[in-house]
């Protein structure tokens, strides 16, 4: 298929047409589109979810591998103490979630409302309210399109960090080396959560931090707060057409920390095994934007500069996402991030770093 329209498989809604499109349902086609597209020299883009993807409004001149193969599988072997799941990379990380609660497994609850797959969940780390993926998973197979052949990571192997991975971090030509086929998660079984690791989300249970609830009620209540800050997948709302959380939260030596505010909100850095990094502090990216003049809503009429023409604008739930108020073009979300880093930088000498994967231009 070509001139697919690429606005079509991200949250966004926004990116020009693809010059080839495959849609792949399962692990064979996946591997088969990808071989086909580096066999012939063209270029490759992986597309799961589309929920961290910006893509220029020209498109992407090659293949779009659309990885749409779906199935949860239990492997046995509960020598773990729970459950081994096996799970398609193609299949939706939400129903996932949905599914381990159900299930009585736990460990993901609090990742609940998180759009996009799981296949890409390993590559980004992706985390919230205390957890982060790197806690639960096991291995990840691939597709090791430099070798022509699989390969299958331990979490050691994966070197895990702050939304970040060795998946993340090795590339063939700008595209990602290894194309994740399936992705294997432990989860202990029980009722009760993981251990609250969030101090908001301890504030709307009740309880203190390192507790466990139910994990439905857990789930429930991320749900919720998610979707208070127009972070759970809405057609109604223009809040939910994003990718998130554009700027990662920066981690800081204690010493340039030392330099904000005093009112500035300062977290523990830490691993993706929670071990403390000496001397660095983690900072509020939402506190450091919002303080630098950038209010909910910014980029629309009366909210500051109008840069993108109301097009796009900070949420207007919290100063995190950058919409798509309705006919956004890439280059309207990308003129809100540019102003918003420059002035960031420019009030407190910090630099946000950009969240979701560009795809033919640069912020």
């Amino acid at each position: 298929m070509t001139d697919m329209l690429l606005s079509e498989l991200t949250t966004a809604q926004i990116g020009g047409p693809a010059r080839t499109y495959v849609k792949a349902t399962s692990e064979q086609e996946i591997i088969a589109a990808v071989r086909a597209a580096d066999e012939a020299g063209d270029r490759v883009l992986i597309v799961g979810g589309g929920s961290n993807l910006l893509i220029a409004d020209e498109g992407f001149d090659g293949t779009v591998v659309h990885v749409a193969s779906q199935g949860i599988e239990d492997i046995g072997n509960y020598s773990c103490g729970g459950a081994n799941l096996r799970v398609q990379a193609g299949h939706s990380w939400d129903a996932l979630v949905a599914y381990a609660v159900q299930q009585g497994f736990s460990g993901i609850e609090a990742l609940s409302g998180i759009p996009g797959t799981v296949g890409a969940t390993p590559v980004q780390n992706v985390g919230a309210y205390g957890a982060e993926v790197a806690q639960t998973i096991s291995s990840v197979r691939t597709w090791d399109r430099e070798t022509g052949g699989y390969k299958t990571f331990a979490n050691a192997d994966l070197q895990f960090s702050y939304r970040d991975s060795v998946l993340k971090q090795s590339t063939v030509d700008g595209s990602p080396r290894y194309v994740v086929l399936t992705v294997d998660f432990q989860l202990p079984h029980g009722t009760l959560s993981a251990p609250i690791r969030y101090a908001e989300l301890a504030r709307q249970l009740g309880a203190e931090a390192g507790n466990r609830v139910e994990m439905t009620l857990l789930r429930e209540t991320v749900l919720r707060l998610r979707a208070g800050k127009g972070m759970v997948l809405d057609a109604a709302d223009r809040d939910t057409y994003s990718t998130g959380s554009f700027f990662t939260n920066p981690i800081v030596s204690e010493q340039a920390a030392a330099q904000l505010p005093q009112d500035a909100p300062r977290f523990t850095a830490t691993t993706a095994t929670g071990q403390p990094i000496e001397g660095m502090v983690k900072l509020s990216a939402a506190w450091l934007i919002q303080h630098a003049g950038f209010d909910k809503g910014f980029g629309l009429e009366g909210k500051s500069r109008n840069i993108a023409g109301g097009r796009a604008s900070l949420s207007t739930k919290h100063t995190l996402a950058i919409t798509n108020r309705g006919g956004a073009s890439t280059a309207d979300v990308a003129a809100i991030a540019r102003a918003v880093r420059a002035g960031v930088e420019e009030s407190f000498g910090v630099r946000l770093v950009a969240e979701p994967v560009t795809v033919g231009f640069e912020l």
